[in-house]
């Protein structure tokens, strides 16, 4: 606080006590709306740093205001008494985290406001510490920050402003920061120094967590941002390298066209654990499938291609799609990160037309002929993991020249707008009969369900029977 030693300064003008009211009222408003928003952003998940990093800056905000309105409290109340430390405290008052003290170079002489008193631990009544006593109960480390201070205010006349930890009594660590100026007697000799105090523990402590949470924050991006990319390169590899139509088996009249796509999510970067396939098996006969594994990332592709892979060796093998699931199951089941998963299998024989197949949990084909469409009824399947020794049941179906037959994970058509269900396929019936190409069909489906109203990414498989 100014030394009473400073007679030529003029005597401070406290602002006018409506003026300080309304920035009280303001500032109190400003911090009800900032504790508004804290409350809404209560953290359920802790592990996720972009909610710690939020809830750190609104915590952070609130008690910036709370010191602010502290001290419009001091300005309203004015400056109190030199050396009031025996004065007693209001009851039921919290104790103050701005205190003051000047130290007096002619007599030797130290006081301390009460509120600094509570900052340093000490007990009221006791004596100050001296400007020699003080680096005593600093951190070793910080004693030279305030040592430069003292003397560049002391000798050069310099204003301080700075900051150090100090260490109470009862072994906590304050971090405190101290403004001051020397006040100089008549013939400009520094007589005292005066100082404000104040304690930013807390304050530092919000800025260090917000600090910690930002970093975190950057660092669980950097690692999404690989992890997705590592995703999506094992996906590429694992899928069917080729784009646009193909033709299975290369010559005969029975050959099916075959186009697909992959349709990420419209509202996440996540990839998910979809497949689709088409090969030609050793006997000349064609495989068709498509799948969905839970989960996304890394892990989920990763148990993608493992499931692929051993799928494409049991159809090269001439297992039968039923028997075949029931194998998968164990293979997932049995995996080192055990998860869901819903597959079709199908087999399609061009000498006979006949398509064999089986399904685990998956939606169903639609079969699109002549200008409508309809599912076809499933064989009993249940979710591939789900349980043990499951038996998954085979069906057949005699396809025709023209015929279309989509196969689609159940992300296709689970859409906000319209749920979960085959009727937006149905209804491409007419552009399917109008189609020339598998490929044709496949562009049909993606501008019905390549938008952004998909919640998971999704893959789509189609099969033109040849004339």
């Amino acid at each position: 606080m100014p030394s009473p030693l400073s007679a030529d300064r003029p005597a401070p003008q406290l602002p006018a006590h409506d003026a300080v009211d309304a920035l009280i009222h303001r500032t109190r408003r400003l911090r009800g709306d900032v504790d508004a928003v804290r409350r809404d952003a209560v953290v359920f998940d802790d592990d996720d740093p972009q909610l710690r990093w939020q809830r750190a800056l609104c915590e952070l905000a609130v008690q910036h205001l709370d010191d602010l309105d502290e001290h419009l409290g001091q300005l309203r109340e004015g400056l109190p008494d030199r050396c009031t430390a025996d004065a007693p405290r209001a009851a039921g008052s919290l104790p103050n985290r701005v205190g003051s003290a000047e130290w007096n170079l002619l007599t030797d002489e130290s006081c301390w406001s009460e509120e600094l008193y509570e900052i340093f631990g000490r007990p009221p009544g006791s004596p100050p510490l001296s400007l020699d006593d003080l680096p005593s109960v600093l951190l070793p480390e910080d004693q030279p920050v305030l040592t430069a201070m003292v003397t560049g205010c002391l000798v050069d006349g310099r204003p301080m402003d700075g900051e150090f930890r100090i260490v109470r009594p009862d072994g906590h660590t304050r971090t405190l920061h101290m403004t001051g100026e020397p006040v100089l007697d008549a013939e400009g000799c520094t007589a005292s120094m005066w100082a404000v105090l104040r304690d930013v523990s807390e304050l530092r402590r919000g800025e260090r967590a917000v600090t910690t949470s930002r970093a975190s924050a950057r660092r669980e991006e950097h690692i999404e941002h690989a992890e997705h990319r590592v995703a999506v390169e094992l996906q590429e590899t694992v899928l069917p390298p080729w784009r646009g139509s193909l033709r299975l088996p290369s010559r005969g009249p029975g050959a099916l066209d075959v186009a697909a796509h992959y349709l990420p999510s419209g509202s996440s970067d996540l990839i998910g654990g979809d497949w689709y396939d088409a090969m030609e098996l050793p006997d000349g006969r064609t495989l068709l499938t498509v799948g969905d594994l839970t989960g996304h990332g890394i892990p989920a592709t990763s148990a993608m291609a493992m499931m692929l892979g051993a799928l494409r060796g049991m159809a090269v093998a001439g297992i039968e799609p039923g028997a075949l699931l029931g194998h998968l199951n164990q293979v997932l089941e049995t995996s080192i990160q055990p998860a869901l998963g819903s597959a079709l299998c199908c087999r399609f024989d061009p000498e006979s037309s006949v398509l064999s197949w089986a399904q685990a949990g998956h939606p169903a084909p639609l079969l699109f002929r002549h200008g409508s469409g309809r599912l076809l009824p499933p064989p009993d399947g249940m979710l591939l993991g789900a349980a043990s020794n499951v038996l998954f049941e085979q069906d057949e179906v005699r396809l025709h020249p023209g015929d279309v037959l989509v196969l689609h994970t159940d992300g296709l058509t689970r859409r906000g707008d319209r749920g979960a269900g085959p009727e937006a396929l149905l209804a491409l019936a007419p552009r399917f009969a109008d189609a020339r190409t598998a490929q044709e069909c496949v562009r049909s489906v993606v501008e019905e369900f390549g938008g952004t109203g998909r919640p998971d990414d999704a893959c789509v498989l189609v099969a033109r029977i040849g004339a």
